[in-house]
């Protein structure tokens, strides 16, 4: 497991500036804490730290025009997202209960019982996953599978998984070819420039 390289722990109230009194709440436990300042740059993340990614979503939702509701929901989802990815099982075979959104999706149940935010939560890289299997690996009959599953847990909120995945998608060094092919193939969406 990778470890964080920094030896100074930041002020999470102060860099990523809550808004609500969950938002605080949450920055304040210990296990986003930890898992807030963990992370080294790697592929995607040259950031590092989670802290540094999820700044970028936040700065990413700042540009979009939403109601008071999507900005609340994205703006948690974004919280906490990748913040247990230093709890993520990496072994292969991969073990997927222990995938970082599911354990994100756990940790948030206790202050949440909206299952539709908390799905959002669990399947955030979903349509990353869709996308692999459909242009990198040509798998097109289990990438129909996944989004049709897909579809049924967002609910009909198509728009606010795609604002959301579109501005976690925006970071880094990540490729911009599934942010491109979610637009063109994803139902029910309106594509927005950030």
């Amino acid at each position: 497991m990778l470890k964080n390289t920094t030896a100074d722990k930041v002020d999470l109230i102060a860099e990523l500036r809550p808004e609500t009194e969950l938002e605080h709440h949450l920055l304040v436990q210990a296990p986003v804490q930890e898992g807030m300042h963990w992370g080294v740059p790697r592929y995607g993340h040259p950031e590092g730290e989670v802290y540094k990614h999820v700044k970028e979503v936040l700065d990413n939702i700042n540009q979009l025009d939403t109601t008071p509701a999507q900005r609340e929901s994205l703006r948690l989802i974004a919280l906490i997202h990748d913040t247990f990815k230093f709890q993520e099982d990496k072994e292969h075979p991969r073990n997927w209960h222990r995938h970082h959104a599911v354990l994100a999706r756990r940790y948030m149940e206790q202050f949440t019982d909206d299952h539709l935010l908390l799905n959002l939560i669990q399947y955030h890289d979903e349509a990353y996953y869709i996308w692999r299997d459909t242009v990198v690996y040509k798998k097109d009959t289990q990438a129909a599978l996944r989004m049709e599953r897909l579809l049924q847990r967002i609910e009909g909120r198509s728009q606010l998984y795609y604002l959301f995945f579109k501005c976690d998608s925006l970071t880094g060094d990540k490729n911009p070819a599934p942010i491109r092919w979610v637009e063109a193939n994803f139902p029910d969406i309106s594509p927005v420039v950030l």
